[in-house]
């Protein structure tokens, strides 16, 4: 049914393919379908059919913040991947969903722009990255998004501003109604001394280096930090840090890491994850509160 009509409307897919270079733990599975839309029309009308036809659907950014507990996805997945026009308008910019924030940090700072130097080092895609709300060093996308054009859950293209988005942390409005798709975004930099942007990036790229495993396949930081705690401290004292299930390893290098030290599964990784959570309950009665997306 699916073949037949990505077939008939010219959509650029691929059939039970593998997605392990698309998840940045490197997890080893496939998915029935990844399809990339090429402009709006097409993924409305992907959406709707998906939808009338009730088959399972995801819409996947850079794959940095999930975790695939399945070997095979029995579904499709959506690649925003088109979705990469950029355009300066003094200190506005506006950005697909699909365009990388790594690329667009390091873009904008190189330009002079300041207002996103912590995302420097976050991986991902624009969109993912907004509906997580997605930070570092104190600061967050909620900082700089000004509004967002979205598809409802009617498949209506909308404009939300940074109010209706109900921004906290790791949170947004778009994590909690998943039907809603962010098709690109208008942040609002301000103008900053170039050296002192680039002189700040350079110090964090050796900070990250210093103390994250980024030699190894994750999805960066697994936990929030609770309120006036670190989650990565909680877990080093408790004694963690190296503790493996199958291939997946909470990292002796940054205990809030969990890594994939070689074969890891989707199910390795969640068995951790919960492990973690009930040793830190029991020793510091800490309820910790997954910053990652479990996929089944």
């Amino acid at each position: 049914m699916i073949k037949n009509f990505i077939d008939k409307k010219k959509y650029e897919y691929s059939e039970d393919v593998s997605i392990k270079n698309i998840n940045s733990y490197r997890l080893s599975l496939k998915c029935k379908y990844l399809i990339f839309p090429k402009n709006t029309s097409e993924l409305v009308d992907l959406i709707k059919f998906l939808k009338k036809n009730s088959i399972k659907y995801m819409i996947l950014g850079g794959g940095s913040n999930v975790i695939f507990s399945c070997d095979y996805y029995d579904g499709v997945i959506i690649k925003l991947d088109h979705f990469k026009d950029v355009s300066v308008r003094d200190c506005i910019v506006d950005v697909g969903a699909g365009y990388s924030l790594v690329k667009l940090a390091s873009e904008m700072s190189l330009s002079g722009l300041s207002g996103l130097e912590f995302a420097c080092g976050i991986p991902g895609c624009i969109g993912a990255s907004v509906a997580m709300n997605a930070g570092a060093y104190k600061h967050s996308l909620s900082e700089v998004v000004e509004s967002v054009e979205v598809l409802n859950d009617k498949q209506e293209v909308v404009t939300m501003t940074c109010d209706q988005i109900d921004f906290s942390y790791r949170d947004s409005f778009f994590k909690r109604n998943p039907d809603y798709v962010i098709l690109s975004c208008k942040l609002k930099l301000s103008y900053g001394d170039k050296k002192e942007i680039l002189r700040l990036i350079s110090n964090r790229r050796v900070r990250r280096i210093e103390t994250q495993p980024l030699d190894y396949p994750s999805a960066g930081s697994v936990f929030r930090n609770p309120e006036g705690m670190f989650a990565g401290e909680l877990i080093e004292k408790c004694g963690l840090k190296g503790y493996k299930i199958g291939g997946a390893k909470v990292s002796e290098k940054h205990a809030n890491f969990i890594i994939n030290d070689g074969g890891a599964t989707g199910r390795d990784i969640v068995d951790l994850i919960n492990k973690v959570k009930k040793v830190v309950k029991e020793t510091y009665n800490v309820d910790l509160i997954l910053e990652q997306i479990i996929i089944d």
